[in-house]
């Protein structure tokens, strides 16, 4: 302790008790304690009325919030002068007043569960680890719970417009942030079904759709009208149960096979994809609420784009079969080099890829690049989402226009209800 005596020998230093808090021109150092109690001769003002001590002590509270009247505080400050176990509770008081006049964010830091986490699994390594492949799946769920939780009843009904690409058009779709929860719970039952577990749609016998679209469009009609935060407990609780499946799984449920009515994917890639939704309709319902919400971790968001890249060349090969892209131009034998398009990823979860263009299964490869697209990770991951016109996407295009446009919105073309 610094500063309990004025020097040696001399007599202890006065015990000063602070005023209540208030605005700073209100606020007024109280005259040093006397001992006895006592104010120095000549003290100006009415003596503090008599309350009783069990009275006073209830009144501390007020006092630090400068809410007593004019003659209780008197009372309380004469009677800070002689009782020290209340002098000791007023500093603490005063001291849990001044906190609660911050000038700073009082918002989380999105990152603060993730560094928790860390650091309490840096200590004790969980006993049964997420996969890594469903770690994306996992960080995605839980942050947007947290921003499903920071909001009012009231905004559960805010407006939230979902976009997505069909036949190279963008289209929408309006609902509200109940609606878009709804939406995740429905898809996601395609997973919890593969798992063998609880289908939100219900069982075999009621034979929900297969497609993400058909169960959505499911889910919504028999939902309650309009939908509220009722919906957040069971998708919550679904997603719980999904990472602890396959936790408890092992290895060999990775390639366990998602069918997504026309096409299947295996479960790895089908919890990456489900994580890719999960962010992206989490930052539709955050600027529907006006909430901050930040893109997933650069690792994750690498994992994301390279399941779309993965996804391309057998994408192109169904658009070119429709007409909707340009015919292939020099098909090679599965896993031979072929023409590729050189895509540039900058800035988080960035890096190079090399995407096949005539034959789904031929290898992307640099000494056969013919067209290379640059753009920031965040922004072509929202291209896949639908969120953004391919014509408008790239922030830098050289070579083979033609290959640049189809890979553009053969990307585009990945987003769907």
């Amino acid at each position: 302790m610094n500063g309990s005596h004025g020097g040696d020998g001399g007599p202890p230093a006065e015990r000063r008790v602070p005023g209540p808090r208030a605005a700073a021109d209100d606020q007024e150092e109280l005259p040093p304690v006397r001992p006895g109690g006592r104010e120095p001769p000549g003290s100006p003002g009415p003596p503090a009325p008599a309350f009783p001590h069990q009275v006073l002590e209830s009144l501390l509270g007020a006092w630090a919030l400068a809410a007593c009247s004019a003659e209780e505080t008197a009372a309380v400050e004469e009677h800070l002068t002689s009782c020290a176990r209340c002098a000791d509770e007023a500093v603490r008081l005063r001291d849990a007043v001044g906190l609660l006049h911050t000038d700073g964010t009082l918002d989380l830091d999105p990152l603060l569960r993730s560094r928790v986490l860390e650091g309490c699994l840096g200590r004790r390594p969980a006993r049964v680890p997420v996969p890594s492949w469903a770690a994306p799946y996992d960080a995605e769920t839980a942050r947007l719970d947290a921003l499903l939780r920071d909001i009012g009843n009231s905004e559960w009904h805010a407006p939230v417009r979902l976009k997505w690409f069909e036949a190279d058009r963008q289209v929408n779709r309006r609902t509200t942030v109940a609606g878009v929860i709804g939406h995740l719970t429905a898809v996601d039952g395609l997973v919890s079904r593969a798992l063998g577990l609880d289908d939100p749609l219900g069982g075999e016998d009621r034979s929900p759709p297969p497609t993400p679209t058909g169960r959505t469009e499911t889910y919504w009609s028999a939902a309650p009208r309009p939908p509220t935060r009722a919906v957040q407990e069971p998708w919550r609780d679904q997603s719980h149960a999904l990472v602890r499946t396959v936790s408890f799984a092992g290895r060999g449920v990775a390639e366990l096979s998602v069918p997504y009515g026309d096409f299947a994917l295996p479960l790895q890639d089908s919890l990456l994809e489900r994580a890719f939704e999960c962010w992206v309709h989490g930052g539709d319902i955050a600027d529907a609420v006006d909430y901050p919400y930040e893109p997933p971790a650069a690792a994750h968001l690498h994992r994301m784009i390279d399941l779309v890249v993965r996804l391309l060349p057998g994408t192109l090969a169904e658009r070119r079969r429709t007409g909707l892209a340009a015919p292939a131009r020099r098909l090679v034998t599965a896993g031979s080099p072929g023409r590729s398009l050189h895509l540039e990823v900058e800035g988080r979860g960035g890096g190079d890829w090399y995407i096949a263009l005539d034959s789904p299964a031929a290898l992307g490869s640099p000494a056969h690049t013919v067209a290379q697209v640059a753009l920031d990770g965040v922004e072509f991951c929202r291209l896949a989402a639908g969120h953004v016109p391919p014509a408008e996407a790239a922030a830098g295009q050289e070579g083979d226009r033609e290959a640049i446009r189809d890979v553009l919105f053969a990307a585009a073309s990945l987003s769907r209800l």
